[in-house]
């Protein structure tokens, strides 16, 4: 299944939006290209590609963010061994995760919903991610819990918690992030 996916951002600390453009195949994986602008702390634009592997389990992503004084980049990949590197150097703090959560991005929330099936029925699981930080571009670990709550018109509400955070996060048919309150709201 492919679909595009525009959302406008927006936060305490930041605004913007952002445009995936994503392929849901099979067995189980996923494609995403993503551009994004944010606000805050400067003006920057994000461009970002990520690619999974069966199960929706993170292989790659790479990422671009530029502001009006530099480009940042890094390229984040999985080993089948579950051993992480940014930009060709190791990562054993978040070794062992299997998804990567880039910071202010819905689309990243999708691979543990779906490997999971949160946004067709019951079930609660905590993951650690492979979160990158934006704009900075730096990767550490995040402890996060999806917990489904209920079936909606649209798809489903799977909770999200990570440390004192907490959003209940609609979830269209695909797993796909449709309204995170306080983060994002589908556009198209």
């Amino acid at each position: 299944m492919k679909c595009v996916r525009t959302w406008s951002v927006s936060g305490s600390d930041h605004a913007g939006y952002e445009t995936a453009w994503v392929d849901l195949g099979e067995p189980g994986t996923l494609r995403a290209r993503g551009r994004a602008v944010g606000t805050s702390p400067v003006p920057y634009w994000v461009t970002y590609e990520l690619e999974t592997g069966d199960r929706y389990v993170t292989r790659r992503l790479r990422v671009s963010v530029e502001d009006a004084d530099r480009t940042r980049e890094l390229d984040l990949v999985r080993g089948a061994d579950g051993q992480w590197t940014a930009n060709g150097g190791p990562l054993p703090e978040v070794a062992g995760a299997l998804d990567c959560d880039l910071g202010l991005c819905p689309m990243t929330n999708t691979m543990p919903v779906r490997r999971h099936g949160l946004h067709l029925g019951p079930g609660e699981h905590t993951f650690l991610m492979a979160w990158v930080k934006v704009p900075e571009l730096t990767v550490g670990p995040s402890r996060q819990t999806y917990t489904h709550l209920a079936r909606t018109e649209r798809g489903a509400r799977v909770r999200y918690a990570s440390g004192t955070f907490r959003s209940d996060v609609e979830f269209d048919e695909d797993g796909v992030v449709v309204d995170y309150p306080q983060l994002a709201r589908a556009l198209t």
